[in-house]
């Protein structure tokens, strides 16, 4: 718990797609495959740590997040379908979390890419599309009905109906 906070960015000379997905599911909050241009870690590693710089505590009526069948505890960092506890991972509790907070609003890869991951967008990353498949199975496995509330608006990004 006391190093939960710590960004984490992993620096490999992997450069498949499955293993960049892998890594940062497996809880990195940025991934950098060789070769990679010294402006560029430096840029990374400011967005990280602006990131991470700790912020006010929430308020209590910010603190939890409702939509449909599901609830978020922000301080808690803990998500509940249909009253069923759902483990996720920090970034796919950060995408549900940005998600909830712009319900039924649609949010764009872009956005979602840069609010998230502190990425700017590439055409050829399918990062937000992984982590929403994920969240949408693990969603489902509590409740069919939280799953569906994450809807996906093709050709401009996701939203989520409240």
């Amino acid at each position: 718990p006391a190093t939960a906070p710590i960004p984490v960015m992993m620096l490999s000379a992997k450069s498949a797609e499955i293993d960049k997905v892998t890594g940062i599911d497996l809880g990195a909050d940025d991934y950098l495959a060789k070769p990679y241009g010294m402006m560029e870690l430096v840029s990374r590693t400011r967005a990280l740590l602006r990131r991470s710089t700790p912020t006010a505590p929430p308020t209590s009526a910010s603190a939890q997040l409702t939509c449909g069948t599901l609830t978020l505890d922000e301080r808690a960092h803990r998500v509940w379908a249909d009253g069923v506890e759902v483990p996720l991972t920090r970034k796919e509790f950060d995408v549900l979390a940005m998600l909830m907070e712009h319900q039924n609003q649609v949010l764009s890869r872009a956005q979602l890419l840069e609010r998230v991951w502190g990425w700017e967008f590439t055409d050829n990353t399918r990062t937000v599309d992984v982590h929403i498949q994920t969240l949408r199975q693990k969603l489902g496995e509590a409740s069919p009905e939280a799953a569906a509330l994450i809807e996906t608006i093709r050709g401009v990004g996701y939203t989520i109906r409240g």
